[in-house]
C-alpha cells in the first residue's frame, strides 16, 4: 500500500515526535469558500450536498487545493444519525437543524433503532471511500461523529438550543430514560464510526459540542462514560504509541 505523502497528523495522534503542530481547521469546508457556495447552490440545500458523495467529496477537497493543510475532515453532519434513526432531519434558514419527530416520551426512545450504517447512512460511506481515493494519499482523512450527549440535546430539543431546557428536565426527572437514550446513541455511534473506518476513514473524532452545558458530575455520568465506551468499541489498525 502506498504511503501518506504527508503522515504529519497521524503521527502526532500516536504520540510520535514530529517536527511542527499539524493544522487543521472546524469547518475548514465551508461558506468562506467561493467555490464551496457554488457547489452548495448546485446542490439546492444542504442536507442534498451531505447525501451526494460526489459533492461531499468536491467540498471536502476544496480547502486543500487553497491551504497546506495536514488533513482532510469529511464533509457531513453530527446529525446524520439521528436523521437515520427516523426523527426527520431539515434545515431551517436563519434557524438551522430542525427534527420532525423529536424525542418527547420514554416511549419515543425505545422505539428508536440502532441504524445500520450501510444501509441508512451509506451516502457517508461512500463520500468517504470516494475521498480516500481521491485524496491518493495526500493527507489522512478524518471522520466524525457527534458524541452521545450531543446527539440527546438536539434529539430531545428538536434542534438547536438556548437554554436546553427539555434535556435538562429529562435528566433531573427520568434519568433512566436518558441513560437508555444515550445508550442507543453509543451503539449507533459505535457501527457508525467503525463503518466509516472500514470506508476508509483513517482517523476517527467524536464532537461533544454540548458537553459544556453539564455539571463536572453530570459531564462525567451522561457524556465522559459514553465516549468512553465507543472509544473502547472502535476498531483499530494501528494505534502504535511508541
Amino acid at each position: 500500500m502506498k504511503m501518506l505523502e504527508n503522515d504529519l497528523y497521524l503521527r502526532a495522534l500516536m504520540r510520535q515526535e514530529v517536527p511542527r503542530t499539524p493544522v487543521w481547521v472546524m469547518r475548514q469546508a465551508g461558506r468562506y469558500l467561493p467555490e464551496y457556495k457554488k457547489v452548495r447552490a448546485q446542490a439546492g440545500d444542504f442536507m442534498t450536498l451531505c447525501s451526494t458523495p460526489e459533492l461531499a467529496c468536491e467540498v471536502t477537497l476544496q480547502p486543500l487545493e487553497r491551504f497546506p493543510l495536514d488533513a482532510a475532515i469529511i464533509f457531513s453532519d453530527i446529525l446524520t444519525i439521528p436523521d437515520a434513526m427516523g426523527l426527520g432531519l431539515h434545515f431551517v434558514g436563519g434557524e438551522g437543524p430542525k427534527f420532525s419527530n423529536p424525542v418527547t416520551q420514554r416511549r419515543d426512545i425505545d422505539a428508536l433503532p440502532v441504524p445500520d450504517p450501510t444501509d441508512s447512512l451509506k451516502y457517508v460511506l461512500d463520500a468517504v471511500s470516494l475521498t480516500r481515493k481521491e485524496l491518493n494519499n495526500r493527507v489522512p482523512l478524518i471522520g466524525f461523529s457527534g458524541s452521545p450527549w450531543t446527539l440527546a440535546t438536539y434529539m430531545v430539543e428538536g434542534g438547536g438550543s438556548k437554554d436546553f431546557s427539555k434535556v435538562k428536565a429529562l435528566l433531573f426527572s427520568d434519568p433512566t430514560a436518558l441513560h437508555k437514550l444515550l445508550e442507543k446513541n453509543a451503539q449507533s455511534i459505535i457501527a457508525y464510526l467503525n463503518a466509516q473506518i472500514a470506508a476508509g476513514a483513517q482517523a476517527v473524532m467524536i464532537f461533544d459540542t454540548w458537553g459544556g452545558v453539564l455539571s463536572p458530575q453530570n459531564y462525567r455520568d451522561f457524556s465522559l462514560a459514553y465516549m468512553q465506551q465507543i472509544v473502547d468499541g472502535l476498531t483499530r489498525h494501528n494505534e502504535n504509541r511508541d
